[in-house]
This record gives structure tokens, sequence and C-alpha cells, in this order.
């Protein structure tokens, strides 16, 4: 819902203020300041100025100054633009094209020798990306990309000289919407001292909110994808600088270097060259007397997790900065916290406790940016070399036996030594020698040289999205134009390739293999110490993609796929005219039944096996009565979707399930809810409609006249059975267009309405630690991770952040249909239930169950339910342990959150 109406005071305030500024964009003279443009400093108190007011004056300055370029990069969620300034020298702008493709050259390194990439380094200019506003909260940074613009613009001093000439400068706004919501929240009062952005009625991102920084490999949203084409695909910048707040108590800004651990698969030289950045931006803060910055153990950052604006360069050779400033336009204090007022090697400057304004935190910014871009001129030439010296390591390892060295394969050297004596005494003794060939370079465990992706697997459309995802990130794919054979095993025409001899060959290890996160333990037998994010998350497990690992060099009848693609056209076999069968597999079938439907079109699930065409379609097959009206749906369908349809001459035998047109509402809170919104985008690619309910419309009961299926997303609930959801304003101190938002779903109130709407015929899908909804409504789950004591199993003796387990699944159950009859599904201490509650449809079973990540006392889940299907009166209680809709990544588990959302409402036929 948009806030322009709610805000319009405010927004027509500064709307007239931008509009003042149009006449100054065909001007010529000095280069206006933020002062002039907005009547305020970057940094006053109580002033923040907004996406309308910054996109303004980037068009102002840019036709005022020959140190700037404005580009368009594309569209925002929500329909603005998102614009980049690109800043340097009027001669380096006047020779942008040729800059560019040096170092398209160089981050692609592919035939470029080391001769010429020396030549190139000598010629080109350092990239360096510098934004602001990813988490539209996070208020300095968006301020600080208006003021560094204006100070690269303006300032005439000789470091500034020499780094216009030596370097591009790339400054982006990366959440425009949430700066335009965040800043007219706090602007709408008259009042300055009752501004504040702790309440925001939704997300700042439409969707996803903070999770905007955690889309960086799969690019779901239209911000990500067009800022990782500036990175890895148009511009290709040796820093990436990501700017955020907020600073470790009782200091002013976190600074890399990073805790460990670190990801396997990039390049060393990725960690050594950060930590001089690093070095170089806090030497430039304590020299300027600006105390208070902390680095590695200050905080919890770590490098291990692709997925991040700054993580995902890390596998693309390129290195990735992250700071966290404290700051807030209503000024506030550096809080006294004991432990960080002694000087050590990760805080070598404390600050005093003092009040704290925000124009501080604008300086410390601007003392940042310069330290890199000063680094970035003096290193220019071995910047550019280094980005291509890393693209070659990893093009030249693609191309021979090379090794990946993770925790499990030091725990097999050491069970391999076991019992054996030490080489070699003293300082010099070791292992033998000889293990690391035979086990550390066992032949059987060396890296792939590619990947094969048949495109004969059963759910081709979404191989395809993991690709697209793949291509918006930078890496080749090639395309099989005739059938070809590897390693004993044909492949048809239309397969797909990604090889390992390329630049960004970390990014493609680690979105094919699983991640080994090492045991992280504070002591010996104690706590695990938790990871910064996810430890396990390889995209293509997650997906459910079929694929072969290639040991040995290989070639075929490839060719390059240009960009993303839509999936091979689908067609109908067979002349049949009694009506379709298409299978249940493909994910993309759901949106084919959500068009039938939504036309007046009959679709059904068979219950049994269909065999046809020479093939057995899975129980769940679509049938589709033919009728004169949804044939071109079909048809349609079929070639966009890439489906393949059968025709058939009579309607199969068996029982079926009628489909409905469904009724779906997606719980919410006021403030919004991060998996909620995940999984309104997800609805809405599947062509699911959906209404958005509020605990005030639960609590009033009688939902069954409005809505057929309720999904509560993870967290929706708030921290505690009573809702907990954290501060909620008073309904007289927001507009009141969202006062219907406010509210918790509580035992007292919301749970009768919800077992009320379960007992006469509704379905609920409850996801995560969602699941609690069904001790709410009276319903039996016991939990499978308590001990003895019935309580929770402490972290010491059951513990899995963010991993992905593998499940066995029943798909003969309507709640299961399409899916593989195993899976790996995102397990993020998520619920699991005991033997017992309800029927299963994915559970966990015996032995080791980690696929990828990270895991203690997984043997704990052992037929422990993941997926179970409850009956409540006439109604359905499905609950969902593991994250089915993760971060829009977990396509193989969507089927369970899509089925759940037509067969609670289907009847038998």
């Amino acid at each position: 819902m948009s806030l322009n109406r709610v805000l319009k005071g405010a927004a027509a305030a500064l709307a007239l203020l931008s509009m003042s500024l149009a006449p100054l964009a065909q001007a010529a003279g000095p280069v206006t300041s933020p002062k002039e443009a907005f009547g305020h400093d970057i940094g006053d108190d109580y002033f923040l100025a907004n996406y309308t007011q910054l996109e303004a004056y980037f068009k102002t300055v840019a036709g005022q100054s020959d140190r700037m370029k404005l580009v368009d990069i594309g569209p925002t969620e929500e329909g603005r633009r998102e614009y980049m300034a690109i800043v340097s020298s009027p001669a380096n702008l006047a020779r942008l094209d040729r800059y560019r493709e040096i170092a398209r050259k160089l981050a692609k390194a592919e035939g470029v020798s080391e001769t010429e990439a020396k030549a190139l380094a000598a010629e080109g200019k350092a990239v360096i990306w510098i934004d602001g506003g990813l988490h539209a909260t996070e208020t300095v940074p968006p301020q600080a990309l208006i003021a560094a613009l204006h100070e690269m613009l303006t300032r005439d001093d000789p470091e500034t000289k020499r780094t216009l000439d030596d370097v591009i400068i790339l400054f982006g706004q990366v959440n425009p919407d949430g700066m335009e919501l965040v800043s007219n929240w706090y602007m709408r009062h008259a009042d300055e001292k009752k501004r504040e952005f702790s309440s925001l009625p939704r997300l700042y991102q439409k969707y996803i909110g903070h999770d905007n920084n955690r889309d960086y490999y799969m690019s779901a949203m239209k911000e990500t994808t067009n800022v990782n084409r500036i990175f890895f695909r148009e511009w290709f910048p040796q820093i990436i600088y990501n700017h955020h707040q907020t600073a470790p108590g009782g200091t002013v800004v976190f600074v890399p270097p990073f805790r460990d651990p670190f990801n396997y698969n990039y390049d060393p030289l990725v960690m050594s060259t950060l930590s001089e950045v690093g070095a170089a931006m806090h030497s430039r803060l304590i020299s300027e007397g600006k105390a208070g910055s902390t680095m590695r153990s200050g905080a919890t950052y770590s490098t291990w997790n692709n997925g991040m604006e700054r993580s995902v360069t890390y596998f693309h050779n390129a290195v990735g900065l992250l700071t966290e400033i404290t700051g807030h336009p209503t000024p506030m204090a550096i809080p006294l916290v004991a432990r960080n007022q002694i000087a050590r090697n990760d805080l070598p400057a404390p600050i005093a406790p003092q009040p704290w304004r925000f124009r501080q935190s604008i300086d410390y910014s601007l003392s940042l940016n310069r330290a890199v871009l000063d680094y970035a001129s003096r290193n220019r030439e071995r910047l550019l070399l280094n980005i291509w010296r890393m693209g070659d390591n990893s093009i030249r390892r693609g191309r021979q036996d090379s090794w990946t060295i993770t925790p499990k394969r030091i725990e097999a050297l050491e069970a391999a030594a076991k019992g054996k004596p030490l080489v070699g005494s003293g300082r010099t003794a070791g292992l033998d020698p000889e293990l690391y060939k035979t086990v550390l370079q066992d032949p059987a465990r060396r890296d792939p040289r590619g990947y094969i992706i048949p495109a004969d697997q059963a759910d081709l459309p979404t191989a395809v999205k993991f690709l697209n995802a793949l291509i918006k990130t930078g890496v080749d794919v090639h395309r099989a134009t005739k059938p070809f054979a590897v390693a004993g095993r044909a492949y048809p025409a239309g397969s797909y390739v990604v090889k390992a001899d390329q630049a960004y060959r970390p990014h493609v290890l680690d979105m094919f293999e699983p991640q080994d996160h090492p045991h992280d333990f504070a002591y010996p037998g104690g706590p695990p110490i938790p990871p910064y994010d996810s430890t396990g998350y390889t995209l293509a497990l997650q997906m459910g993609v079929k694929f072969d690992r290639v040991l040995d060099g290989f070639d075929g009848p490839f060719e390059p796929v240009a960009d993303v693609m839509a999936p091979p056209p689908g067609r109908i076999v067979g002349s049949g005219r009694a009506g379709y069968l298409v299978s249940h597999e493909t994910n993309d079938s759901f949106i084919l039944s959500n068009r039938l439907l939504k036309a007046g079109q009959g679709v059904y699930w068979l219950k049994a096996p269909a065999k046809v065409g020479g093939r057995t379609l899975a129980p769940g097959a679509l049938w589709i009565p033919a009728t004169p009206a949804n044939r071109v749906i079909v048809q349609t369908a079929a070639h966009d979707l890439g489906l393949t349809v059968h025709a058939m001459s009579a309607a199969p035998a068996g029982e079926k399930l009628k489909l409905k047109p469904v009724r779906v509402g997606v719980v919410d809170r006021y403030g919004g809810n991060m998996p909620a919104g995940w999984t309104r985008w997800l609805m809405e690619q599947y062509e699911f409609d959906y209404t958005v309910v509020y605990p005030q419309r639960l609590d009033a009961g009688d939902l069954g006249k409005d809505f057929d299926v309720l999904v509560f997303a993870n967290n929706v609930l708030g921290s505690d059975e009573g809702g907990g959801y954290g501060r909620q304003p008073k309904p007289e101190d927001i507009p009141a267009e969202f006062r219907a938002w406010l509210g918790e779903i509580s035992k007292d109130k919301t749970a009768p309405q919800l077992a009320a709407f379960l007992r006469s015929g509704g379905a609920v899908v409850a996801i995560g630690n969602s699941t609690r909804l069904a001790e709410m409504v009276g319903v039996a789950a016991p939990s499978a991770l308590n001990g003895a004591d019935g309580k929770p199993l402490p972290r010491n003796d059951f513990y899995i952040p963010g991993s992905l387990l593998e499940v066995s699944v029943d798909n003969s159950q309507p709640l299961a249909y399409g899916a593989p009859a195993t899976m790996a599904v995102f397990f993020d201490r998520s619920p699991a239930f005991a033997p017992g509650v309800g029927t299963r449809a994915a559970w966990y079973p015996k032995g080791d169950v980690l696929r990828s990540g990270w895991a203690v006392g997984q043997e704990k889940l052992a037929g422990a339910g993941a997926v179970v299907d409850m009956d409540v009166g006439k109604g359905k209680l499905f609950l969902m342990g593991p994250e089915v809709a993760q971060r829009a990544q977990s396509h193989a588990a969507f089927k369970f959150l899509f089925n759940g959302l037509q067969y609670g409402p289907a009847v038998a036929d």
C-alpha cells in the first residue's frame, strides 16, 4: 500500500523543492551544494533528504559538473528509477567505454596473457563502487552518499585531483524505495522532536526489507539484478564498498577485516587485499583524530556466506567492504561500554562516551570513502593486475586437477594419520607427507572441471531459473546444440554446461558444491559460536536442480548463452481431444493451474500414477478436461513455461482431487514480516492471488467468509505465544490508514477464531516457528527436539544454524505431490515433530542428513517429521518446520507450500 496519500503534505513540499531544482539541471556554473538544494547541510540534526530529492540533486549536478555522468541502471520494485553517478576526471569520462572494456577484460581474464594484462593495467583506471541506503533505516549511508558526491565534484586539493585521474567512482543508491519511505516517515512531523522511523508500518523494501542484502546470488529483486549487472556484467569494479550501520556498542564504526571463518572457494588474494584496504581505512580515521573504529572480533561479521552485496564480490575476485557506523538524525550518544575502553589490535583507538551528532557520522563516512579511493589511486595498477591474476588463477584451476581443502578433508587426514608415527622431530615434526597426496589430493575428491545440467530432467524450467541466477552474476553458461556424451553418459541437445575454467569459478563452486562450515565452538566442549548468517545454502541443492559433476576435462557442441533466458518452449504431445495431462513435477505447472482456475476451467489432481507417451507420471499429475475456452490457455502456457502437455483421447481412470479457486490470506503484522514478504513475492511469480491479513481481521472471526487458506510465514507470530512483536506505536501516533494493521496474534483472541476456521473446513499453512499455532489451537504436535526434561535441547547438544538437510518424502501424499523421493530443505533452528504427529509428507531419515553447512547433534532428528498434514475438524493444518519458501531460493520445497494452498480446499471427485 502506498504511503503517498498519507504523507502527501510532506511529499508535496519535497516535490516542490525538487521541482525548483529542475532549471539548475540545464544551468552552467558552480555545482549546487546540498544546502542550496535542500535548505539543509547533509548531517544537520533532524533532517533527512528523501530519494526524490536525491534524484533531483543528482540530475542537477550532472548538468553542472564535467566530472560526472548520470546513468539510469533500471527500475525498482515500486517503479522508481535507480541511478548511478559515474565520477572521474573529464579526460577519463571522455574514454569511459575504453576503461570499461579494460575492466571487463581484466576481470574475465579469458584469453588475456600476463603481458597483455600488465599493459591493460598500466592503461586502465581503478573502478570503485561506493553506495548507501541498502538498509533504509540505516540513514547515515544514503545521506553520506549525497555529501560524498558533492565533495568529489567540488574539491580541488591534490589528493582529489589524483584520485579523479586514477579512479572511476561509481556512486549508487541501492534502495530508492526504502529511502523515500524512511525519510518521508521521519520528516512527516513539523515538530522535529517527534521525528522517528522506528514505527514504520511496513518493510522498507517492497517485499523483503532487510533481506535485500541476502539476495545477491539469487537476484530475485529488481534492485539486486540492477546492481549485479553493474558489478559483474558491465563495470567489474575491483572494490565494492557497501556502507551500513549500526556500530557495536561503545564504538563509532566497524571497519574490515572480518573474523573467521572465511569461505574456502575464493582466491586468497581477495582476503589479503581486503586486509590492506581495511588497514588504510583505520589508519585514515586515526590520523585524522577520529577514534572508535573496531574490526575482526569487534563484531560478528564474517566472510563465509555468499549472497550479501559485499560478500558476493569475494566469489568474483573483487574486494567487498562493509562498514557499520553509528548515527541518527536525532542527536544521540556514544555509550560507555567497559570492554571497549581498552585499546587492542581490534580496537586500536577507543572513544570516550559522549554526545553524538549526525554530522560526525557523515564526516567519518567521508573519511572512509577517501581512504578507499586513496588506496585505489595509489595501487591502481596492482588492483587491476590482481583482479586479472585471480581470474587467471581460476581459469587455470578449472583446467587442471585441483582440490578444495575443507574441515571434513582435514578430519579425514587426521583419521588416516591416527596411530602412525610423526615424521621428523621437534618443530619439524609432522604427519607423513604422503598422506597429503593420498588424502588431501585423493583423485576421487577432485574439484569438478564443470557441471552438466541435462535437458531431460523433470523440472527443466526451474533449472533454467537456476542458470539465470548464475548468468545475472556474470557466470558463463553454455548450451548444447546437439546430443553429446561425456564420461560415458549421453546427454540430449539443449542440455546446459557450466565449466569451471572461468574467472568466476569460486562462485560456480559455491553454487553447486556443499558448504563445509567448520565446527566453531567457544572452547572445546563449549557452546557453538553463532555464525553471522547461513552456513549452508548451495543453490543447486535448494532448487532441486539435477546435474552431473564432471571431474575430467571435456568438450562438446556447446554455444554460449548470451543472456538470461526463457525455458525451452514446451509442446502439446498427441492429438487426443478429451483433455490434457501435465506432470506435477514442474513448479511452473502451478502457474498453468492458476490461470485455468481463474478462467473458470476444471483442473484435477490424479491420485494414482498415470502412464502416457511411454513414461509414467507420478501421483498428482494435472488432468484438464478439454474445452474450447482452455485450449489457448494450455497452448500458451506450454510454450511460454516450457511444459510438456499430453493431449489425451480419454479421461484417465481412478480417483481425482478437484481443485477450486483459492482465496488465500497471507498473514502479516505492523512493521512487516520478511518471510511473509518473500511469500507474497513468490505467490505473485506463480500467479496465486492473495490478500494480506492482519491480526485485527483474524480476531474478528468468520474467517471462512473471506478465506479458504491462511498462510503463516516463519516469525509472523512474534517472539512468544502472545505475539511479542516488539514496540508498536499508539494508534493516535500514526496515520489512520495504518491503524488496522496494529495488533498481535494471541492465544486468547486469535486462536479461537483460527480453530473455528479449521473446524469448519478452512486450511492453515504454518511455516517455521509459526507451527506453534498447533498448540495455540489445541492440536497436539510435540517437538522431537526436547530433552528428557521436556525442554528444548541445549545448543551444545543440538544446533543447526541455517543449513541444508536431507528429508525423505512420501510423494504419494497430496501435500508432497510432484516432489522427489528425497530433497534438501533449509533448516535454521527449525521445528521438527515427534513421530506420530499427523500424516508425514516429509521426515528426517536416520544417519547423516547434513547436505550443506554445519550441524551439531543432527542424529537427534532421526525419524522426526519435517512437513506434516493434520486433520482438524473438516479442515487441514499443514505444519512445515523447515523454511519451504526460504528467501525465494528453496524451489525444490516450494511444492509443499503450493500444494498446501491448492490441496486444502480441494474436494474428491
